[in-house]
């Protein structure tokens, strides 16, 4: 039997790079081991890979944090892809969602897929990697590549769908750059939308990103903080914050700027729901005049980075109308429940 080890997902083998970067083809120094640059990777490329390594089995080893939009799980698919068309045995290596097991917000969309949502699954799905890949082998491998993978799924012991990273006794190991700990991670599902917003950081190159949340300090104040607090939303707390991001991403007008914003403070993990609770900030936030949505020129026909967030226009359009928190998340309940029920029978725990 031989191996492949790729740098694999976004962030690289190492997890050193920021996002949407990855560490580049090379040998590991320490595993003498060949590390291939795999992230974004096509199912063809993906095949050139496992023919260059002589591989006969492919592993995933990879901690996910549980978004559909945080990239590893999209990793898994297409090297799934490539595996079953190769003819190759696929293993993950399972372990628990650091979120837990609840699934919530919006379903993808065929017409908005990207690498940040290549499938028809909900904003955070609440499954394991290794649910997903039995998802993913039954639900769309057979259409996509012709057939299913070899699937074969090492299982956690003793995980439970309600237990968190925090409850757990396993050390947390920064899965990229901006998830430093596991409240960064049970935050992201929903902040991780204000990468859709062009006027406000989602606190990169700060020591909370996704929990410190604002705009340029001319353009945002206090009231952002007490209208969201007012609305009393379960298991969430805000505070009035002030920061300078050291990192940008697709926001350059925004580095190194003094920044007014929020704080997210989840103060009851059972009560709190990631995207209803960045819904209302979005809804809030959208009363300031500069507010505006993040528009990517290479994309003409799809511009808004929101829309591939959240899997289509609604959530933006809606927002936009005025549109009540209620009247958003509400929009997709349906499509949540049909998910719940498509994916039980591929639930592991």
């Amino acid at each position: 039997m031989s191996f492949i080890a790729t740098d694999g997902p976004e962030h690289g083998f190492r997890g050193s790079a920021q996002a949407g970067g990855s560490e580049g083809t090379g040998v590991d120094a320490r595993t003498g081991v060949t590390v291939y640059d795999a992230y974004g990777a096509s199912q063809a490329k993906w095949e050139s890979m496992y023919a260059a390594a002589a591989v006969d089995t492919v592993v995933f080893d990879i901690q996910d944090v549980g978004a559909r939009f945080y990239t590893y799980i999209w990793t898994m698919y297409t090297s799934m892809l490539a595996a079953a068309r190769a003819g190759k045995r696929y293993v993950v290596l399972d372990r628990p969602n650091p979120i837990g097991g609840r699934a919530y917000g919006p379903m993808m969309t065929p017409a908005y897929t990207s690498g940040v949502g290549l499938k028809e699954i909900v904003q955070q799905h609440g499954m394991t990697v290794g649910e997903l890949a039995r998802f993913f082998n039954a639900e769309f491998l057979p259409a996509e590549a012709g057939r299913s993978v070899d699937l074969h799924v090492v299982k956690c012991r003793h995980w439970k769908r309600d237990r968190l990273a925090a409850d757990t006794d396993l050390p947390w190991v920064l899965p990229s750059p901006n998830m430093p700990t596991p409240d960064i991670a049970l935050v992201y599902p929903g902040t991780g939308l204000f990468e859709g917003v062009a006027s406000i950081t989602e606190g990169r190159g700060t020591c909370r990103p996704f929990e410190l949340i604002g705009g340029l300090a001319e353009d945002f104040d206090h009231h952002w903080c007490d209208r969201l607090n007012a609305r009393e939303l379960p298991g969430v707390e805000f505070r009035e914050a002030y920061f300078t991001p050291t990192s940008a991403g697709q926001k350059p007008a925004l580095l190194n700027k003094l920044c007014a914003g929020v704080e997210v403070k989840v103060v009851d993990r059972a009560a709190y729901d990631p995207i209803r609770t960045a819904v209302a900030m979005l809804v809030e936030a959208r009363k300031y005049p500069a507010f505006a949505w993040r528009q990517d020129s290479w994309d003409a026909a799809r511009p808004y980075w929101v829309d591939k967030l959240t899997g289509s226009p609604r959530l933006r359009t809606m927002v936009d109308a005025g549109a009540e928190v209620d009247d958003v998340v509400g929009a997709w309940a349906g499509e949540l429940a049909e998910f719940e029920r498509r994916r039980a029978p591929y639930l592991l725990y």
